[in-house]
């Protein structure tokens, strides 16, 4: 596997990964204790930052 093929895969997965805590906290937030909330949107907002790392060591390869 190439790494640019690997990049893409991760890059994907934690797309995926970031939608569905997006959907977790839009959805469910008001019904959840505010530290776990608070502790979701924390990782939402993190691999968000992954997300923008990864894509900028992919535009750097490809």
């Amino acid at each position: 596997m190439t790494m640019q093929t690997e990049l893409n895969t991760i890059t994907s997965t934690m797309n995926d990964l970031a939608v569905r805590i997006t959907a977790l906290v839009e959805t469910e937030g008001s019904a959840m204790p505010p530290d776990i909330y608070t502790e979701l949107v924390a990782a939402e907002r993190t691999i968000g930052a992954l997300l923008r790392r990864l894509n900028r060591v992919a535009g750097r390869i490809g």
